[in-house]
């Protein structure tokens, strides 16, 4: 512990130098200079002791939400800042011993001075992430996306061709602070023509309660003809914080379980049903969660026992690892998976069509959007809330349609 503090604050102060070589660099006034040793300091300070103060017995609240956004807005520049005048230090030791060894320099001469164009270009690139985080604590959050998104399947019972499904996931509720955007997002949901919707887990972080104040607006989500279907994610266990006893936690996963079809949803725990149309019908099948380093209460051959091999199945899963792991090569073959828990790590760039790139493609191999193996399926839905950062840069707030056509190709 006392080990893992030290090298923490040696790399504080090794950004904490280089970030300011960057400003001194630029910038001859003192007084200027002075303020900003100054303000890093007390903001270095804040975020140390609002860290210290966290209670894990009640978890995730506004304030550790602020604190983390905070600690991004302050240290995601400097750390460009700092990688930037590093480089360039490379370069001057680089420089100062070939002046050494080929050109006889003498001391003074040996080291070049910093480049005040290196520092000018650092400190533009370092406002970027500066203001994209910004945007994203204030605008970002709430900038909900529809994406439509159409899957074509040769075996697709007649009757569903064409079949369009909404899906929500990771509301993360009690993140929420601005009611007029969630009932904005709740009218978006409600203006897509779909013929059921399913929400694919963690309706809040971690308490029951915090669902409480959203209870009224969620329910004004319509009724579908087919229906509308839940699952548990990995935060609806109430997992990530110290319980005064096991009863209380119990008490609180029930309420949580009851808060879903308080918004008129119905929770499949490891079980299906058969949407009908027509003559036809799909398999509907929903697990609990199960994530390759979360829980694994998911139970795929409880959730689909006596479902058919050639029934077309929906799967709702919330980690998509579970498809990775069990289900893209799993003899009943599930056709189509829906997931979320990601986020797309609240933080990205994403050009449709052209580019996609966030730091949760290194620990998820499926992480946002469509992927397919062997014509199977699997989408994984951004996230409707956040958590931990209070923000969205890049990654934004997702409503997904899906249209379910008889074919081979993907639209």
């Amino acid at each position: 512990m006392i080990i893992r503090f030290v090298l923490l604050c040696a790399l504080f102060l090794f950004i904490e130098f280089y970030s300011y070589q960057a400003f001194r660099t630029v910038i001859k006034l003192r007084w200027v200079l002075v303020s900003y040793q100054i303000i890093s300091l007390l903001l270095l300070i804040f975020i140390i002791y609002s860290f210290t103060q966290f209670d894990r017995s009640i978890g995730q609240t506004k304030q550790t939400m602020f604190t983390m956004g905070l600690m991004l807005l302050v240290y995601v520049p400097k750390i460009v800042l700092t990688l930037i005048m590093f480089g360039e230090d490379i370069f001057r030791i680089g420089a100062s011993l070939l002046n050494y060894f080929m050109y006889n320099a003498t001391r003074k001469e040996m080291m070049p001075d910093r480049r005040k164009f290196v520092s000018q270009i650092a400190l533009g690139l370092a406002a970027v992430p500066f203001l994209s985080l910004i945007y994203g604590i204030f605008e970002g959050k709430y900038n909900f996306k529809v994406i439509k998104q159409t899957v074509f399947f040769p075996d697709l019972p007649d009757a569903f061709d064409g079949f369009r499904i909404t899906q929500i996931s990771d509301v993360h509720s009690g993140s929420f602070d601005n009611p007029e955007k969630i009932n904005y997002a709740i009218d978006l949901i409600n203006e897509q023509e779909a013929d059921m919707i399913l929400f694919t887990g963690d309706i809040v972080n971690t308490h029951a309660k915090e669902m409480h104040p959203w209870l009224e607006t969620f329910k004004r989500i319509k009724d579908y003809k087919y229906g509308k279907f839940s699952v548990l994610g990995n935060h609806d266990y109430g997992e990530y914080v110290t319980w005064p006893s096991e009863k209380e936690k119990d008490e609180n996963f029930k309420e949580i379980k009851s808060l879903y079809g308080q918004i008129g949803f119905d929770l499949l725990l490891n079980e299906h049903t058969y949407i009908q149309k027509g003559d036809d019908k799909i398999a509907l099948i929903g697990v609990e969660n199960w994530g390759q380093n979360f829980k694994k209460a998911g139970d795929l051959n409880k959730a689909s026992q006596n479902v058919h091999q050639d029934d077309f199945k929906v799967l709702m899963s919330h980690d998509p690892s579970h498809w990775e792991y069990e289900i893209k090569n799993h003899p009943k073959n599930f056709h189509l998976t829906l997931s979320g828990h990601t986020h797309g790590m609240q933080f990205g760039i994403e050009i449709p069509g052209y580019f996609k790139w966030s730091l949760a493609q290194y620990i998820y191999k499926q992480w946002a959007g469509l992927y397919e193996n062997a014509g199977r399926y699997v989408y994984v839905n951004r996230g409707f809330g956040f958590h931990a950062y209070p923000g969205r840069v890049g990654i934004m707030p997702e409503i997904t349609v899906i249209e379910l056509k008889k074919g081979n190709n993907v639209a």
